[in-house]
């Protein structure tokens, strides 16, 4: 049973019981779970043509050094037997469903982060349970007797921790960090490696002679703040195993969106307007599903160049159905032509939300539709 930290010099907190629960390559797995003959291959979510990109690698293509947002041609080159298979964003959402009501089985306390992965607070829950490593692993056998899937955890007492800790004994395992070891793991791991650190971060740090968790926490706050504006002091509690962010169950939805890159640049206002067909007819069916309305539609275009534009149009009540956001998109899109340059991708986000389901005061979490 876990104990208390000293959180600062004058105030001490009850230390929280933070799991991180994280599929493991969920959209691939779901693939291999329901053909068999994808089973032991190397497999990607993903478009195999020269513009497609990598959603999600299976670990026997991983261990070719295939990744998410890897660009498709350059994953093929990696692993010539990789087999793609298109994404199938509905049974992914449908199997992550699932596993949100067995989290809801132990605490109301859960911050989803996408459908595969997610923070829970269990320092009070629904069972009682005292141990956290107990919790997240009757949790992890749950969701295998019901999804068939295999899931890791981190078990911390903090958020930072707990996601680190995730990733110590995948696939299929979990890991703790206490807050006796807490401020040792952290001050041994490369700062590369750190959740919320991404290669551009890591650069900047690398210049600046940090690499480790120990080289972070030898600097000052003030240096800190210097280099690295409002993040300054995230790193400087982290540094010492310090996270005070709190699981966040009622985040709440920002927007809608989907897109899509074309296999060929279009510089064509009418083909460019019948490829936001698909896109708006998505966006309005998650519209529908989860019970939203929405009142600003913006259009998103990225040029050959990859610059890219905006355009959005907000109106006084919500939209009424799949052919006014079409409609309103297509006129968003007609006012950048003739086109600087021609198209490459194209997306349709609905924004300022709400949702009839949730006039209980109750907020959603933002839904991204990675698509």
């Amino acid at each position: 049973m876990m104990t208390e930290i000293v959180m600062n010099d004058t105030n001490t907190n009850p230390v929280r019981k933070i799991i991180h629960v994280d599929m493991d390559a969920f959209y691939a797995s779901v693939e291999q779970r329901d053909n068999p003959e994808l089973r032991g291959k190397p497999l990607a979510v993903g478009g195999s043509a020269a513009r497609g990109v990598v959603a999600a690698a299976s670990y026997e293509a991983r261990a070719f050094g295939v990744h998410s947002a890897m660009p498709s041609i350059t994953a093929k080159r990696k692993c010539p037997d990789l087999i793609f298979v298109p994404p199938r964003f509905d049974v992914y959402r449908a199997v992550s469903q699932q596993i949100r009501e067995i989290f809801a089985e132990y605490t109301s306390m859960i911050e989803p982060l996408s459908l595969d992965e997610a923070y829970l607070d269990v320092t009070q829950n629904h069972k009682g349970m005292e141990i956290a490593t107990e919790i997240a692993l009757e949790i992890r056998t749950k969701i295998k007797q019901v999804t068939g899937l295999n899931a890791s955890a981190g078990i911390s007492y903090n958020k930072f921790l707990a996601k680190m800790a995730s990733d110590l004994n995948k696939p299929n395992g979990q890991a703790v960090i206490t807050p006796k070891n807490g401020p040792a793991f952290v001050e041994t791991l490369p700062v590369k490696k750190f959740h919320g650190v991404g290669p551009a971060t890591a650069e900047r740090m690398h210049k600046l002679g940090i690499e480790t968790g120990l080289d972070l926490k030898s600097k000052s706050l003030a240096f800190l703040q210097e280099h690295f504006g409002k993040a300054g002091p995230y790193f400087y509690g982290i540094a010492r195993g310090i996270d005070k962010r709190q699981v966040k169950p009622d985040r709440i939805r920002k927007s809608i969106g989907a897109e899509d890159t074309f296999a060929e640049d279009i510089d064509d206002l009418e083909l460019a307007t019948a490829e936001l067909r698909p896109l708006a007819q998505k966006v309005w069916r998650y519209c529908e599903t989860g019970g939203f309305s929405a009142k600003t539609v913006t259009v998103k275009i990225k040029y050959s160049d990859f610059t890219q534009a905006t355009r959005s149009r907000t109106s006084s009540l919500p939209v009424a159905d799949g052919g006014a956001v079409l409609e309103t998109a297509s006129a968003l899109l007609a006012t950048v032509h003739p086109f600087a340059r021609p198209i490459r991708l194209l997306g349709i986000t609905l924004s300022s939300l709400t949702n009839e389901e949730a006039d209980d005061g109750r907020s959603q979490p933002q839904l991204d539709l990675g698509i």
